[in-house]
This record gives structure tokens, C-alpha cells and sequence, in this order.
């Protein structure tokens, strides 16, 4: 359990936990204000140490049989399942997430490594028709996949085990080794989850942690020649950043949107209801999938409202270690006041706020707006806090042109009972994944996850992570 005695947090390296020869900067819980740890911030001879330890261990990992990382990770998954009340609380603390959620996160993150212990065991590749080329009827050829070497995990504070283990399990189970730097807000789950792969039996330095700052610890692992990929999940200012520096290696970006859904005139409420609620609030809304516009139907548009009002000044906002808490804080102080001046921003150019609205320290009372248009940054930039903005809709062209207005494009949710008007919204929208009857927040640990547009490259979801973070070998044998 976390306790109001500040720790000293090491940093991972090589296997051991190292006291950092830097500074320490202390970590604070968003709600109350309480000390929570000293994190290490490493120095740039400890990132060398870090690379050159993950470099190290690639030796032994790239050819560490498929069953024996399977075993690891799924000890990992058994171990995160033991831990699941330390963890939700740890999460609860430092990201202030409601307890609710944080422990949904810790049964995802324990079940994210299930699914990467399952793909190490099904890493496969196929035959090649060589006689199908003129000349080569004599030679059989077939192609496989092998680790690309030490990868650069760089995680969000939103998810911090879950995102986390988005990165480190599918880069473990595809044979590869890790260094990983979580989020400067949100350390102590990472350091947590690194405790569990090292009694897992993970080997040296096949997982290192550094904390600290990006311009010191992520530009360096970053522009590292020896590291083979980095997956980043963040801003779109910092992604581009990654892929300047990058050089010739693999990069994976996920870098969040607006999410957008579509309420058509036949929805069901039943379904849409909470839903939506639920998908608008959740973490403080601080989700890249996040319900941040909602398009309603101009027939439906009364009814919605008052159902979807109620149900949002009846979300309790507290405490996030309070189990009846529905809105916890957001990430800091400084977060929520950027969200509260975009409020202020829309209302002075005539938007209007139906409920909430207001901010006390880092907790904003979940927002409904109506009366936005396209170019209010509450509309056309990634909000990242409780605010929700609900337009009407007269037309589906016009609503799927409406979400189509975005630069992101990760997900989209349409509620309809038509499967014709499911597949026009599949046909139309340009996104990377779209919910029929059910909300853009949507996503189960093993599908395919990313964007397109300014929402990324590449894609997660342990399956997809581990193509991402190998590469194909093609074999031929002249007979």
C-alpha cells in the first residue's frame, strides 16, 4: 500500500538496482499533494550503462527458447495477478485514477501478458513458391521472424502499468531485451512491474528502467544506434521529435486524438447509456480514446441531452482512492488548468457550458459543452481532461465528414441498429479502428491498436507489437 513515507527509488540496470549519481526530483499524488517517492533522475553515463547492458543481454535473449520466455511471462502476469491491490492502489496515487479504474488497469496489464506469452510461442514465418519465378525451379525457400534487438519503451502517465506492458511484454516475447523510461509523473508502477520481471527470472539487463528527464534520457535512447526500435505513446510534438532523430531504426508511435462518435437516429439507449458516460470521464478523460465530441442526431438530440447530463452530475468526483469515486484529479495542477482555460477559451468565443466547467487544484468537474465549433481547441485539439463537447446532427454524411475533421485519427464509436449505416461509417471513416455500437474508448488487449493521421504509426496489441519489433529473414536452399 502506498504511504504517506516518501521512498528513495533505484533505477534498473544490468539486473541490479542502482542508486542514481544524479539529482532526485520528488513525486507528489495530484489529489492531496502528499510525498509519495524520491525519483532517481539518470545521468547520461547511466543511460550508456543501461544500452550497453540491454545490447549485453540481447546475446542471451535472442535465443532464449520460445517456452522459456512464454514461462517467464506468464510468471509476470501471475505475479501482477498477486500484486493487483498494491498495484491499483499505486496507480491510484500517483496517476489519480480512481481506484475503479486502477484496478481494471491492473487485471488488463496482467492480462496483456498473457496474450504476449501466447504470442512468443506462435512467432512463425511461411514458405516461399520459389519455382514461381522462372530459373528457381530447383530452390525452396521460406522466410521467419527474428528480434531486432534492445528497444526503447517510452510510456505515457495515463496507463502505467497497462501501456507499459504494451511495450516490455511484446518486445520480451519476441526475443528482444528493453529499456524502458516511464513517465516522469507515474515511476512507481513501472518500478513496480520491474521488481516482478526480475523475480519472473527475466535475464540481466534484459529489462532496465531509467527515470528522468526526456532531453537527457528518451533523446539519447532515441538517437542510439544501438537500439533497434522505440515505441513511444505521447504528444504529436514529441513523436515527430522521435522520428527526426531516429535515424535508420523502427518507430512505433501512438499519438493520441479526439475521439469522435456518432449517435445515429436509431441508437439504442440502452447501449449508448452509460457508455458514453463511462468513455467521456474515465481516468479524468485523460484517455487518447476518450469520447471528446459527441454527434447526435437532431431527432434524438433532446432526449440525449437530459439523459446524458443527469448521468454526468451524478459521477461522484473525489478522493481517487476513495472506492465510490467515480473523477479523480487530473495528472497535475498545471493539466488542469490548461483544460480549464480551454473551457474559458470556448465559452469567449460562444460556446456554452452545460454542467461542470469549474476547477479546484488539479480536479476539473466533468464538462458538457454544446454551441462548439471545428476550430475551438476543445474540437479540434486533444483535450485530455473530463471535457465532452455534444453536437447536433442532421445528416450521417454530415456527421462522418464532422469526425473526419480532425488532424488524428485513431478510433471512432457509432450506435446505430442499421447495419447498413455500421457500414457506411466503416467505408468513411478515416481512423484506425471503428466501434459499432459501443464507444471509440473501446479496445481489448490482443487487437490491433494505433491510428492513422497525425494519431501515429505502426500498431500495438501484442501480436502486432511483436511484427513490429522483428524482423523477416528470408531462407533459400538451392537443391
Amino acid at each position: 500500500m502506498v504511504t504517506k513515507t516518501a521512498t528513495a527509488e533505484r533505477l534498473l540496470i544490468g539486473g541490479s538496482w542502482v542508486r542514481s549519481r544524479g539529482e532526485s526530483y520528488p513525486l507528489y499524488n495530484p489529489y492531496d499533494g502528499s510525498e509519495l517517492a524520491h525519483i532517481p533522475m539518470a545521468t547520461p553515463e547511466e543511460v550508456e550503462d543501461a544500452v550497453r547492458a540491454a545490447s549485453e543481454a540481447f546475446a542471451v535473449t535472442e535465443v532464449t527458447p520460445a517456452h522459456e520466455r512464454a514461462r517467464r511471462l506468464n510468471a509476470t502476469a501471475d505475479f501482477i495477478a498477486r500484486d493487483r491491490e498494491v498495484l491499483g492502489r499505486t496507480i491510484a496515487a500517483e496517476a489519480g485514477k480512481a481506484l475503479k479504474y486502477a484496478l481494471a488497469e491492473a487485471d488488463r496489464g496482467e492480462q496483456t501478458f498473457r496474450f504476449a506469452a501466447e504470442e512468443a510461442k506462435r512467432i512463425q514465418g511461411e514458405t516461399v513458391p520459389m519455382d514461381a519465378g522462372r530459373g528457381a525451379e530447383n530452390r525452396m525457400g521460406f522466410w521467419i521472424r527474428v528480434p531486432k534487438g534492445p528497444v526503447a519503451a517510452i510510456s505515457p502517465f495515463n496507463f502505467p502499468l497497462n501501456l507499459v506492458a504494451h511495450k516490455v511484454a511484446p518486445a520480451l516475447a519476441a526475443g528482444n531485451s528493453v529499456v524502458l523510461k516511464p513517465a516522469s509523473a507515474t515511476p512507481l508502477t513501472a518500478f513496480h512491474l520491474g521488481r516482478l520481471l526480475v523475480e519472473a527470472g527475466f535475464p540481466a539487463g534484459s529489462v532496465n528502467i531509467l527515470t528522468g528527464k526526456g532531453s537527457v534520457v528518451g533523446d539519447a535512447l532515441v538517437s542510439d544506434s544501438r537500439i533497434a526500435v522505440v515505441s513511444f505513446t505521447g504528444s504529436p510534438a514529441v513523436g515527430r521529435g522521435i522520428l527526426a532523430r531516429a535515424g535508420l531504426k523502427r518507430v512505433i508511435l501512438e499519438l493520441g486524438s479526439n475521439s469522435a462518435v456518432v449517435v445515429a437516429a436509431d441508437a439504442d439507449f440502452a447501449k449508448v447509456f452509460p457508455a458514453v458516460v463511462n468513455a467521456a470521464y474515465a481516468n479524468s478523460g485523460q484517455v487518447c480514446l476518450s469520447v471528446q465530441r459527441l454527434y447526435v442526431h437532431q431527432s434524438r438530440w433532446r432526449e440525449f441531452v437530459e439523459r446524458f447530463l443527469a448521468a454526468t452530475e451524478a459521477l461522484v468526483v473525489g478522493d481517487p482512492l476513495d472506492p465510490a469515486t467515480d473523477v479523480g484529479p487530473m495528472i497535475s495542477q498545471a493539466e488542469a488548468e490548461r483544460a480549464e482555460s480551454w473551457i474559458e477559451e470556448a465559452v469567449q468565443a460562444g460556446a456554452q457550458v452545460l454542467v461542470g466547467g469549474t476547477r479546484k487544484g488539479a480536479v476539473v468537474q466533468p464538462t458538457v459543452l454544446v454551441g462548439v465549433r471545428p476550430e475551438m481547441k476543445v474540437m479540434c485539439r486533444e483535450v485530455f481532461a473530463p471535457v465532452v463537447s455534444l453536437v447536433p446532427f442532421t445528416d450521417l454524411d454530415e456527421a462522418f465528414g464532422m469526425v473526419n475533421d480532425s488532424p488524428y485519427g485513431l478510433q471512432a464509436g457509432i450506435f446505430t441498429e442499421s447495419l447498413d449505416t455500421a457500414f457506411a461509417a466503416v467505408r468513411a471513416l478515416r481512423v484506425g479502428g471503428i466501434m459499432v455500437n459501443d464507444t471509440s474508448n473501446y479496445r481489448v488487449d490482443h487487437m490491433p491498436y494505433g491510428g492513422v493521421k497525425g494519431s501515429g504509426l505502426g500498431r500495438e496489441g501484442p501480436h502486432f507489437a511483436v511484427e513490429e519489433m522483428t524482423d523477416l529473414k528470408m531462407v533459400v536452399l538451392n537443391l
